[in-house]
């Protein structure tokens, strides 16, 4: 049985220029397995070096993202055809950077923030006033915003991370407000619009685009189509399709490769585009 003070010899010796050192260090980490996951998890809440936290958290990491990868295969073997294992994927994906997590906890939240709305959109109002209602609830009362001072942050794309932030990248603003929304029925999807995942509101009378980096501001196609251009794309119909869920995991994940190649982090990037191409080998089926 492990101890936290075995464990903090073992962190120590990480640092050990002699191979031999290193090579034990690590047999005994995967020895350890999981099981030593709770006391990294308690050594690092105590300790307050920003490089002492990131070697822990790649211990961690290491130690629990065989586990990952099985649970995300898990489930997209059974098929992500519903928004429920959408969810259950990109919570998935939130372990990546928070292999403690407890998932339910946050799907807590979400069910707490549709009793929170539903009041509000229970009765018979017209399908633009209760779009109209849910947003300005996700955008206003709760606070969610684009996170315009540290955009390629990987948290921004870690759905625990943005339900404790109120902040996001368009796709996880967008996976709020679509997660919320599947539990009262409104139909709100993504659009996999190049560059800027963008929301679009599917009622029986109308469609609309909707920007979750701009709180929810209703757009237009024309406004859509500037974009592209200005960013030297050529618009196409397909850019304003409907996003399947392999749509969306496959662009979350693509997102957090960015963010940590900008990191510098080529052990994350090497574990990523293993999920990667996982998800690719799903979506072509």
């Amino acid at each position: 049985m492990t101890t936290k003070t075995e464990i903090e010899s073992l962190l120590f010796l990480l640092d050990d220029p002699d191979p031999f050192v290193q090579e034990s260090v690590q047999n005994r980490l995967q020895e350890l397995g999981e099981k030593a996951v709770p006391l990294l998890d308690e050594y690092r809440s105590e300790v307050t070096g920003k490089k002492e936290k990131e070697v822990i958290n790649g211990v961690i990491h290491q130690l629990t993202f065989e586990t990952l990868q099985a649970d995300f295969v898990e489930i997209l073997e059974r098929g992500v055809k519903t928004r429920k294992k959408l969810e259950e994927v990109i919570f998935v994906l939130a372990r990546f950077g928070n292999p403690t997590l407890r998932a339910r906890e946050y799907q807590k939240k979400l069910d707490h923030f549709a009793e929170m709305i539903k009041p509000q959109v229970r009765y018979k109002l017209d399908e633009q006033k209760k779009m109209k209602k849910m947003l300005k609830f996700i955008f206003d009362d709760l606070n969610f915003s684009g996170d315009t001072a540290n955009y390629h942050a990987p948290e921004n794309c870690f759905m625990d991370q943005v339900i404790d932030k109120r902040k996001g990248l368009p796709i996880s603003l967008s996976l709020v407000v679509m997660f919320v929304a599947r539990r009262l029925e409104i139909p709100f999807f993504g659009i996999n619009m190049p560059i800027h995942f963008m929301l679009s509101f599917v009622g029986d009378k109308e469609e609309l685009l909707i920007d979750p980096y701009d709180n929810g501001e209703i757009v237009t196609y024309d406004q859509c189509y500037f974009f592209l251009k200005k960013n030297n794309i050529e618009p196409r119909p397909e850019h304003f399709q409907i996003a399947t869920n392999l749509d969306i995991i496959t662009r979350c994940i693509r997102n957090l490769i960015h963010s940590f190649e900008k990191e510098e982090q080529p052990e994350r990037i090497e574990a990523l585009k293993k999920l990667l191409n996982l998800a690719e080998m799903y979506e072509d089926r």
